[in-house]
């Protein structure tokens, strides 16, 4: 028989919370376990309890006050017959807590760890600040129909599922003001969403949140005897999920303040600095050399990265190729682009935006050095040749650009690689997505070729599930997880429903397929990938196409221009409020036309192949700064499976992935990846080059650009100190390997820094005496 706790004396008048509470400690003590309580509104009833072997505790429970399974510990389980007031679940610590009514307000707030079970609706704020330990397993929180406003807000992990059972008729399952300030967890709605917050995103779901809920519906449905839903609830079409948007997605740029400025960039001491001291011991000329220079020069070539190269996601060493060019060494030049990415001409030379040209020095003087032109180039350069054979075995999930270059590298470092690749060829989005008036067709082909025939094992039309994954982990040293983001995001205005998704219009085009659209076409994100989406409806028959985006576009310059050269419009910042059968609605009451409206937001991965726990909160790859999973030695991720970015950022990962596999199969420990810090444009002497006039610049030939390159932070060996130094302290030193190196003498030089202020790149630089 279970332990009787009544909340009353012997005169029926009700005691207080405490001395309710002792009953249920004294009863502990005498080794009861179970314990039925009769409560009049007390507080805190069910936690945190535990006994001193691990004996379960079980409570149930009527009419409890607030805070009913509070700070509830693993093993402990509390039954609320009928509904539960504010508090229900807080600091849920491993309890397992079912109320067969509704919950009041906060419900599950704080809640870390163990399951919340409501045959109801709860109130306002449920859910907030739930979040996940990753010690421990997640909190769980399910609720059978809706909740109050401000849900989830400051959600930081764990798992809530929302029923949305008899809410069809409500405006929103989650009240209003959903998910602020969510950044972490997943939460499962069914049944209407309205009024989101900006800090999230409505996802469909994929094969692993359909087996969760296929698993956890009949034992909620169990736990508050509702079990005749289970067909209603199994109808997965209905249901949604919510996952928070990551940092890169939500950080917002801005400004800092006058204010800002003075306290924290300010030269710190004051106008006058230190105050300097002087043993007066020995006198100084007033020219010296040697121990008496205020200044002593450093020849330090290759100290920095030249813009070019630390901008570039590849690290793409440009500088070097021109210099290779500069010393009549075409082939070796052409070459060396292979040693960072398998596709120098589809992707640097047509598709890439080009950061390096962005951050070259070359555009103060007149225009960046011709690195698109100078990647055309290596389309037939021949590839290295494989290192001697290792033995080890690497398996590459997914056969995209971040992919083909991880197996690239590895192929070349002499690991036998298999590509797994669910689509027909590989290439990823590079084939699938972008239009062959970007990318043409040979330069894909011709470089796909050149990595087919390193050696590579690549099985095409096989998708990988779980059961498939398990075995390629068995069967391989290393893994690679570079299967991209393929599910398109969609906001859940009204009229959502009508939408195209870009991604899947514009695999459509690619596979010779003629998606239909209407004369009118609106484009919701102006992105790189909505522009492709602009020029995809042209090339359908659409007359006219409207880009919208609620900031700035994101797309480059020159996407842009191709889009309005067809006639197309792009408009900011434009607030959907929702889409019929007129068109799009703006929240101003304006109405875009449009027959078909597509969105181009963005995409998230399917990873329902790998382990739930695998994932961050946010359903990415968790890997640490090596590019390993946290929770999986030996399994490596890139490209965004962990975080959305270009296509040469993916490319780079590859790169680094491939780096860190082979010291991971060589049994060292690993270490981030440094990139080398750039060279200050204020070491640069850009007046030694004259500028070309903007009006009547052209390239004609990539190779011809050695003259134009500055060749920031890499000796161009144009002995321009050597003849400067009014010393002649300079000299310079030839090495094994065609390897050089200029040395200043201590003895003759006298720190006037002329050598410094000479050098076109930055590479001599005076080091104040200590």
């Amino acid at each position: 028989m279970p332990a009787q706790i009544i909340g009353f004396d012997d005169n029926k008048k009700r005691i207080s919370t405490q001395q309710l509470l002792q009953k249920i400690y004294a009863a502990l003590e005498s080794g009861e376990t179970e314990f039925e309580v009769l409560s009049s509104g007390h507080h805190d009833i069910g936690g945190p309890l535990w006994t001193e072997d691990g004996t379960p505790l079980k409570f149930k429970v009527k009419n409890p006050g607030q805070r009913v399974g509070s700070f509830g510990l693993n093993g402990t389980e509390i039954v609320v017959e009928g509904s539960a007031p504010a508090d229900a679940g807080w600091l849920n610590a491993g309890a397992t807590l079912v109320i067969k009514g509704d919950g009041g307000d906060t419900t599950a707030h704080c809640a870390a760890s163990g399951k919340i079970y409501v045959a109801g609706r709860v109130g306002t704020r449920s859910g907030s600040l739930m979040k996940h330990d990753p010690a421990y397993e997640p909190p769980e929180f399910w609720v059978m129909k809706n909740t109050g406003s401000f849900s989830f807000e400051f959600m930081g992990g764990g798992i809530a599922v929302i029923c949305g059972v008899g809410c069809e008729d409500a405006e929103s399952v989650l009240g209003d003001r959903g998910c602020e300030g969510m950044v972490g967890g997943t939460i499962y709605i069914r049944g209407p969403v309205k009024g989101l917050s900006d800090d999230v995103w409505l996802l469909d779901l994929d094969a692993a949140d359909r087996e969760f809920l296929t698993q956890g519906i009949p034992f909620f449905l169990d736990k508050v005897d509702r079990k005749n839903l289970l067909p209603t609830l199994t109808d997965f079409s209905q249901w949604q999920k919510i996952v928070a948007k990551t940092y890169e997605e939500r950080k917002v740029h801005h400004r800092i303040t006058m204010r800002e400025f003075r306290q924290n960039k300010w030269v710190t001491g004051g106008i006058f600095g230190d105050v300097v001291k002087d043993d007066y011991l020995h006198v100084a000329g007033l020219v010296n050399a040697g121990d008496d220079r205020l200044k002593i020069p450093r020849w330090q070539d290759k100290k920095y990265g030249a813009p070019c190269q630390t901008s570039c996601p590849s690290a793409i060493p440009t500088q070097d190729r021109i210099k290779l060019l500069r010393q009549g060494k075409v082939k070796e030049a052409l070459e060396l682009v292979l040693n960072y990415s398998p596709f120098p001409a589809s992707v640097c030379g047509e598709v890439c935006p080009n950061l390096c040209m962005d951050a070259c020095t070359r555009q103060f003087l007149d225009h960046p050095v011709a690195v698109k032109e100078l990647g055309r180039l290596s389309l037939e350069a021949a590839s290295p040749q494989p290192a001697a054979a290792t033995g080890k075995k690497v398996a590459v999930i997914g056969g995209g650009p971040g992919g083909l270059s991880a197996a690239w590298q590895l192929r070349l470092a002499g690991h036998e690689v298999t590509i797994y690749e669910a689509d027909k060829e590989v290439g990823g989005k590079l084939r699938q997505v972008i239009p062959t008036s970007r990318l043409p067709e040979n330069s894909l082909n011709t470089e796909i070729d050149r990595v087919k025939k390193l050696g590579i094992s690549i099985l095409t039309q096989t998708p990988v599930d779980a059961a498939l994954f398990d075995k390629i982990r068995k069967e391989n040293n290393a893994v690679v997880i570079a299967s991209g983001a393929h599910n398109a995001v969609v906001i859940p205005f009204p009229g959502h429903d009508r939408l195209v998704k870009g991604l899947d219009f514009l695999k459509e085009i690619n596979n010779g397929k003629r998606p239909e659209v209407g004369e009118r076409v609106v484009v919701i994100g102006a992105g790189n990938a909505g522009m492709d989406v602009c020029l995809g409806a042209y090339a359908m028959g659409a007359k006219k196409v409207t880009a919208i985006d609620i900031q700035r576009p994101a797309a480059y310059k020159h996407e842009i221009d191709g889009v309005k050269a067809l006639g197309g419009e792009i408009r900011w910042p434009v607030f959907t409020e929702k889409i019929d059968e007129r068109g799009l609605w703006t929240k101003d009451g304006a109405l875009i036309e449009a027959d078909t409206v597509i969105i181009a937001i963005g995409e998230r991965p399917d990873l329902s192949y790998v382990p739930r726990e695998w994932l961050s909160d946010r359903g990415m790859m968790d890997v640490d700064d090596c590019w390993q999973t946290v929770k999986a030695p030996g399994v490596f991720a890139l490209g965004d499976t962990i975080k959305p970015g270009l296509l040469t950022h993916a490319i780079g990962q590859g790169t680094d992935v491939a780096l860190q596999i082979n010291n991971y199969l060589a049994g060292k420990t690993l270490e981030p990846i440094r990139k080398p810090e750039v060279i200050p444009q204020s070491c640069l002497s850009k007046e030694l080059f004259r500028p070309q006039n903007r009006g009547r610049f052209c390239v004609t030939d990539a190779k011809a650009e050695t003259n134009r390159c500055l060749s920031c932070g890499t000796c161009r060996d144009c002995s321009m100190c050597l003849e400067a130094c009014p010393e002649g302290a300079i000299r310079r030193v030839e090495k094994e390997g065609g390897v050089f190196e200029y040395v200043s003498d201590d003895h003759l030089c006298i720190g006037c820094g002329i050598c410094a202020g000479i050098c076109p790149c930055g590479i001599w630089a005076m080091e104040q005496v200590v």
